[in-house]
Order: C-alpha cells, then sequence, then structure tokens
C-alpha cells in the first residue's frame, strides 16, 4: 500500500491565484488540500456526496438514508473506537494553505495536509453549498469539500487481527484527474498500517478501467477466484422471522 501522504514543509514558498465570479471560485497555479476526520457538522455534506456516488452509479432509486439515519450510523453518542466503526475521511481544498488546527476535536487522527500543482483551472461551482462548516479555531472560510473515503473495520477468521472494508471513495467532478484519490485512499491505507489493521479490501468495479487501474496502481491485489456475492431484498426477507397465530415468532 502507499505509503503515508508527506506534508508540505513550513518553508515551503506557495504562490496561488484565486477569482471569484458568478458565485464561482477559480483555483490557478497551486490548490491546498486538508484530509480529517468528518464531524457532526459535515452532515449536510455527506449527505449530498453519498447521493451523489448514487447518482454516478445511477442507484439514486436505492438512496434511502436521511440526514438523521446517517447521524446514528456515524455518530453515535457511545460510538466504538476509533476507525472501528463506520468512519468518514473528507478531503478539504482552498486556494490558500491552511494552518495547524487551534481545536482539536479529532483525537488520535491529525489532518493530513498536502499541495497540488494544478496543470489546469478548478473551477469550484458550489461555493456556498460546500463550504466547509469545520471550525479549526482559525476562522478560514475559503474551504470548500471536495471528496470522501468510506470505511469501517471488518474481520475473517483467516487472520488474528481486524482489517478494513473499504466502502467507496468518491470525488466532485471538478476534483477529479488531480492525484487527490492517491492522497485519501493512501491516507485510508497509512491508517490501517499504522494502527495495526492486517489489510484494505473492498469491491473493486471491473467495468471501470480508471478505478480498477488506479486501484492496482496502489498495490491492491485483485482475486479473480472470487466472486462478490449478496443476498437482500426479498430473498433476505426470507429468513426473516414469521409470526405464528398468536403473534409469536417461529425460527425457519
Amino acid at each position: 500500500m502507499a505509503p503515508a501522504p508527506q506534508l508540505p514543509t513550513p518553508s515551503e514558498t506557495i504562490t496561488t491565484d484565486a477569482s471569484s465570479e458568478n458565485n464561482n471560485v477559480t483555483i490557478t497555479g497551486k490548490i491546498y488540500t486538508r484530509v480529517r476526520l468528518a464531524t457532526k457538522s459535515d452532515l449536510s455534506h455527506i449527505y449530498q456526496l453519498f447521493y451523489q456516488i448514487h447518482e454516478y452509479h445511477n442507484y439514486t432509486h436505492l438512496y434511502k438514508a436521511t440526514e438523521s439515519s446517517l447521524a446514528n450510523l456515524l455518530f453515535k453518542e457511545n460510538p466504538l473506537p476509533l476507525f472501528y466503526g463506520p468512519s468518514v475521511l473528507l478531503l478539504e481544498v482552498s486556494p490558500t494553505p491552511f494552518n495547524e488546527p487551534k481545536n482539536t476535536t479529532n483525537e488520535g487522527f491529525k489532518p493530513v495536509l498536502k499541495t497540488f500543482d494544478l496543470k489546469f483551472p478548478v473551477v469550484e461551482g458550489q461555493v456556498e453549498e460546500f463550504r466547509s462548516k469545520y471550525d479549526d479555531g482559525n476562522d478560514k472560510s475559503d474551504v470548500y469539500i471536495a471528496g470522501y473515503a468510506f470505511f469501517y473495520a471488518n474481520y475473517s477468521c483467516f487472520y488474528d487481527k481486524p482489517g478494513f472494508y473499504f466502502e467507496s471513495l468518491y470525488f466532485r467532478e471538478s476534483y477529479r484527474k488531480l492525484g487527490m484519490g492517491s492522497l485519501l485512499f493512501g491516507t485510508v491505507a497509512s491508517i490501517a498500517a499504522n494502527n495495526g489493521f492486517v489489510s484494505v479490501e473492498g469491491i473493486v468495479a471491473v467495468w471501470n478501467k480508471k478505478s480498477y487501474d488506479f486501484y492496482i496502481n496502489m498495490g491492491v491485489e485483485i482475486f479473480d477466484e472470487f466472486r462478490y456475492g449478496k443476498l437482500h431484498g426479498e430473498n433476505l426477507q426470507k429468513y426473516a422471522d414469521k409470526k405464528d397465530e398468536n403473534g409469536e415468532g417461529s425460527c425457519w
């Protein structure tokens, strides 16, 4: 897997030009990124991003989540240990450098900062919709949510330790083809390697050659001898407890 992403050095000289027109922000030269663990303040953005990946795969008819259900999934009052429950990393972008956070709200994970050189202008066309609501104490308002990674711990009888199930990685259209996918996936892999998890695994769509090649280049091994199986819908409900005439449950 990829090594942990490197942070830019404090002495690095950076110049960036950002212009705002028609409620759009155009970034040229360099773009600054931050990968951080999502907080409850990010719920509306997570909800929108999850919808967009369903839209990308033409599965919006299957999207049943609400902000309330996502809050119950991701931000329980009594959560599992860090990274064992469902976890979302957000990748934020800005036309100006990120500062070290003054408020540390995510103990156990330090945000990862990286600067990308841009070969072409990047236009943020949904400034207000995806402006970050995260408060790190620096009063920085030019931060936008670009994408996410969603993962959680899984277990196998073949290993003596848990691994990560990598559920999905998604970027809004403006931020694709910039190399940010490697940063985000590499951060998940780094978390796994540094915290005793034995693997990062998930489904790789064979039809999506760019995605397939991306994971191969990141060091993911594809096992052709296994097929993805899914029991769901009516076939799953066949196993639900039936009620007898007295209203009591009975197992099949």
